[in-house]
């Protein structure tokens, strides 16, 4: 679960263009970062390549944090 938070966190910083540091688990992506729909269906889109799964948009429209995104990849890969 660590490495998929981890890229998450790396995704997130490339694309907000923010040092990773200030992303953890607990950060609201929509409030902490100001991301915009735009850049949510950019991200998951981007973690659909990566872990080469399907992110259904009822599931997308749950994605609050970092750690709520996931563990939604880690229980679409291990589920």
């Amino acid at each position: 679960m660590e490495e998929i938070l981890e890229t998450i966190r790396q995704r997130l910083a490339e694309q907000m263009g923010i040092d990773v540091q200030t992303i953890s688990a607990d950060t609201n992506i929509t409030d902490d970062l100001g991301a915009d729909s735009l850049d949510a269906v950019e991200l998951i889109m981007a973690l659909e390549d990566q872990f080469d799964l399907t992110i259904e948009a009822e599931d997308a429209e749950q994605l609050l944090t970092v750690g709520d995104t996931a563990e939604l990849v880690y229980r679409l890969l291990y589920s």
